[in-house]
Formats: C-alpha cells, structure tokens, sequence
C-alpha cells in the first residue's frame, strides 16, 4: 500500500486515535500517580584497604586480606568484597527481620488499599518472613561503583523515610561487623595453634620464628579491636532525601506522552494494513488497475 494512502487509512481514524490516547493517558497516569513512593538512603563507602592506614597494610604480614584493587581490575576485592556480599546475606535480612520492624511494615502494606483487598479475597499470604526481607534487599539495595573515584555508592529505597534511614545503617554496621568477627576468629584460631606449637617445642632455633608469628598474630589482634574501619570506610554518612523520589514521576509522565501516541499511532496504522483488501483504497473504493505499458490507470 502507498504511503499517503496508508496516511489517509490512518486520518480516517483521527477521532478513535485520539480518544485512545486520551483515554489510555488518563489510565497511565492514574497508575503512576498512585504508585506508592520511596525514599532514597545513600551513603558513600570506599574500601579501607586503599588508605594508608588501613588493617590490611598493618597486618599486611598475615596475609589476611588481599588488599587494594589492580591498575585495570576495578571489582571490589579483599575485606572490601566480602562487606559487599554481607549487605544482601541470609545474616542480613534476618538480623534486619530481628531487629527492626520491617516484617510488621511490610504485612501492613500489602493489607492495604485495592491490591490488600484482593489479596484477603484469593487467599493470599499476608504475613512477611525473612525471604521477603532478603528479596527486598535483592532488589531495593543498589550497590553502584564511582566512575571518578573508588568509592561506592549505597542506594537503600524504602517508602518510610526514617525506616529507610536506620535499615542503612543497621546493613553497614552488619557488614563491617561480619567482616571484622572473621578476620578475628581466623587471628585468635591462629594463636592457639601458634602458642600451643611454640610450648611443645623444644628447640630454641624452632620457637624464635614461632614467636614472632605469634607477635604479628598479637599486633594484628591489637588492631582489630582498635580500628573502627575494617572493610569499608565512611566515606559520606548515611543521609536520606527529604521528599520521595523513587518513582520518579514526572519522568514517567513524559514518556506515556511520548510512548503512548507512536504505540497508537502504530497500530492504527497495522489495522488499516490488516483490513484494506488488496486493490482497495483505505474508504473502500476499488482502485482500477494499472496500465502495464503507460503506468497509469486506463
């Protein structure tokens, strides 16, 4: 079918195109104004063993931590790597389900409004457990890297604003708490075996190294216990935005009004393909045949 014919199928439905789309705008919007909102927490991290000062260089002769990252290799590693999978642990969700009311939040919104009503009506499970805790940070925890900087950017989203805050810090405390519970457990686990080798030993050229293992096992101790960043440091406290962002609405409304036309505009145009009999003009009206040797109609 020729193009201004196609046009002229596709004006002819000027009026239905238009309610379509004022009808399916209306639609749209209506969803994307009543989804609920969230808050944004971030904080900034970056991975304490890239300080000068970090645990990993003062208790670099233990080989506990393999710190820094290489020239061209930009994935976390070390201590820095584990506080990273720690955020979005089993551990996690279910010290989050412990300590915080997140469980009772979350049975309470899904009670709630037209989508609590159907739930109640099929039967639906209400109440939240620790797998709904762990999803829930699966997907509204996101751990993003700088372009310009090692740093890392936490991104927590949660629609109660001071909720959102303290499940922030509660995550970082949790990990930095795991991080620092293994590199002690594995220091004193050392020191026993150390100690209890160097008092069996009888000679004394065999217990001066085991001595001083067991030094730089004490020194390592020592540092664990004094130092506030193990695995990630704070780069910019824990903040939350004053008025909800996520989702982002006027975003949405803007592409519904540009997404929603072509999409009508599209299959206004398949169904004049799809109902224009070949041969036909888009009103119906058969076109004579062409004249193979003028190429015009005779």
């Amino acid at each position: 079918m020729p193009l201004d014919q196609l046009l002229h199928g596709v004006w002819a439905y000027r009026g239905r195109i238009i309610l379509l789309i004022l009808l399916g705008y209306g639609g749209g919007a209506s969803l994307v104004l009543a989804w609920p909102r969230s808050y944004v927490a971030s904080a900034v991290v970056a991975p304490a063993e890239g300080s000068g000062l970090a645990v990993s260089t003062l208790i670099a002769t233990l080989s506990l931590s393999q710190g820094g990252t290489g020239l061209f290799d930009t994935r976390p590693t070390g201590n820095f790597a584990i506080y990273l999978s720690a955020l979005r642990s089993a551990e996690a969700a279910a010290m989050l389900a412990e300590d915080t009311p997140i469980l009772a939040d979350f049975a309470l919104r899904r009670g709630d409004g037209f989508a609590g009503r159907i739930r109640r009506a099929l039967g639906l499970r209400m109440q939240a457990d620790r797998d709904d805790v762990q999803t829930y940070l699966e997907r509204r925890l996101a751990v993003t890297q700088s372009l310009v900087a090692t740093t890392w950017n936490l991104d927590l989203q949660y629609p109660d604003r001071e909720l959102a805050l303290d499940l922030l810090v509660r995550l970082h405390d949790f990990a930095e708490a795991h991080v620092r519970a293994g590199l002690a457990d594995l220091v004193e686990r050392r020191l026993s075996v150390l100690e209890a080798q160097a008092a069996a030993e009888r000679d004394v050229f065999q217990r001066a190294p085991l001595y001083e293992l067991i030094a730089q096992h004490q020194r390592a101790r020592a540092v664990l216990r004094s130092d506030e960043a193990v695995a990630a440091r704070m780069v910019s406290a824990p903040v939350v935005e004053i008025r909800p962002s996520v989702p982002n609405r006027p975003l949405l409304l803007l592409l519904l009004a540009v997404a929603l036309p072509m999409a009508v505009l599209v299959g206004a145009a398949c169904l004049v393909l799809v109902r224009t009999p070949q041969g036909a003009s888009p009103s119906g009206r058969k076109e004579p045949p062409l004249d193979p040797m003028l190429g015009r109609s005779g």
